[in-house]
């Protein structure tokens, strides 16, 4: 008999350790992600590789040294052996170097736009998953409100039942209700805690044991905007944007690079050579050293072929049409966002007529007739889902308008939600 329960005892301490939760307030949350998310971590890392890539641009050729033996015949002659030296430089011509600086510098403009974009969409996205969760919450607390009421509703039934007050089918369906709306809530907790347990993951931290639980006030996003200088501000401001911007100079500096790499470079030569002793009788020579220099110009046969110039050329074309590209999706972007956060504004306006109060007070009229035995159950159920439903909207309508304000804002490329 003990083992029957200690299974369950088990599992109901394990589920109370998990359900273990921390508030968290939207400052200190946001704060955590822009110290702590992974992903931002590792895209800074590009700005490390762009600095280095700036410092291996500014690199020179290096020289090459070279040496060497010969034999003049000295078994059959006896003309000696020799020993050769010499070093050799390629000077670049054409300005290759100061053309693969400027192309690394542009790049890493670019990375940096890049990485000024990512934190844009990353708060963003964490903001909403914020605000996700709260909603969460808030219909998890709605579900089981509905659920003890009904609960109660359940127990008065069965004790009015065995009054003789009202039929068994009724005290039976209030229970039914109530199981069904528990499965609803269970349903609606699942979701809720993970969206709680995404809060850990956008902040790069993990707690088995530990949920956080946000905290805030989402009666703070009202704005009120001008939609042209939203889209000014966007083409003004946005990483994106910027980024396409720069990479339109990165392809005029691989174009300026591609000319620049035609260019024939100079070989520079010096070299000394040392002989031995020549013992032959017919031309007996003492031992040299000589000294050579030359310059070698390489045969430029590549350069009748100009793919890398068609391909530069294609790039400076392609990324001029990206950039149009990227500005009309800017603009597209601040303008659904902008309409859609006015429509949010005006479904939750709706709400400012007392349509939440109205259900409200039908719910609690309803349920007062059902106990005085005036009206029956099933008017009391219509009117618990329609309470239900309308809570529903409204906080759906609440962090929905929420919602449209973070989008805009970010399609906008400005920020000052704190809630």
């Amino acid at each position: 008999m003990k083992r029957r329960w200690l299974l369950p005892l088990l599992l109901l301490s394990g589920l109370m350790a998990v359900a273990q939760e921390k508030q968290l307030d939207f400052a200190t949350y946001l704060s955590g992600v822009g110290q702590h998310n992974l992903g931002y971590a590792a895209e800074k890392f590009n700005m490390d590789i762009a600095a280095a890539n700036v410092l291996m641009a500014k690199v020179f050729p290096d020289p090459e040294i070279n040496a060497g033996l010969f034999d003049n015949g000295q078994r059959r002659m006896q003309q000696g052996y020799g020993l050769t030296t010499g070093i050799s430089y390629t000077l670049e011509l054409g300005g290759k170097r100061r053309a693969r600086i400027n192309l690394a510098r542009s790049e890493q403009e670019v990375t940096r736009h890049l990485l000024e974009d990512y934190f844009r969409n990353l708060r963003a996205d964490a903001t909403v998953a914020f605000l996700t969760a709260m909603q969460q919450q808030r219909l998890y607390e709605i579900k089981m409100e509905a659920y003890r009421y009904m609960q109660q509703l359940a127990q008065a039934d069965s004790i009015r039942f065995k009054a003789g007050l009202i039929t068994e089918t009724d005290a039976r369906q209030s229970r039914i209700e109530a199981g069904m709306l528990l499965n609803e809530a269970y349903g609606v907790e699942a979701e809720m805690k993970t969206a709680f347990v995404q809060l850990h993951n956008l902040m790069g931290t993990y707690r088995g044991d530990t949920l956080v639980a946000p905290q805030g006030d989402v009666s703070r996003f009202e704005r009120v905007y001008s939609l042209p200088e939203l889209v000014t501000k966007a083409q003004d401001e946005r990483a994106d944007l910027l980024a396409a911007l720069r990479q339109k100079d990165v392809s005029v500096k691989t174009l300026q690079l591609a000319k620049a790499a035609r260019i024939i470079d100079l070989g520079l030569n010096l070299g000394v050579n040392n002989a031995t002793q020549v013992t032959n009788v017919v031309a007996p020579t003492p031992s040299m050293n000589t000294v050579s220099a030359g310059i070698s110009l390489p045969l430029k046969f590549s350069n009748r072929n100009k793919g890398d110039l068609m391909a530069a050329n294609a790039g400076v074309k392609q990324q001029e049409t990206v950039y149009r590209q990227t500005l009309l999706q800017v603009q597209t972007e601040v303008t659904t966002a902008y309409f859609s956060y006015l429509g949010a504004g005006h479904q939750l306006h709706q709400f400012d007529s007392g349509l939440l109060e109205e259900a409200k007070k039908v719910l609690e009229g309803r349920r007062y007739s059902y106990q005085r035995g005036e009206t029956s159950l099933l008017e009391v159920l219509n009117a618990q889902r329609t309470y239900n439903d309308v809570q529903q909207q409204y906080y759906e309508s609440v962090y929905s308008h929420a919602t449209a304000l973070v989008e805009l804002e970010r399609a906008a490329a400005i920020w000052d939600i704190q809630f």
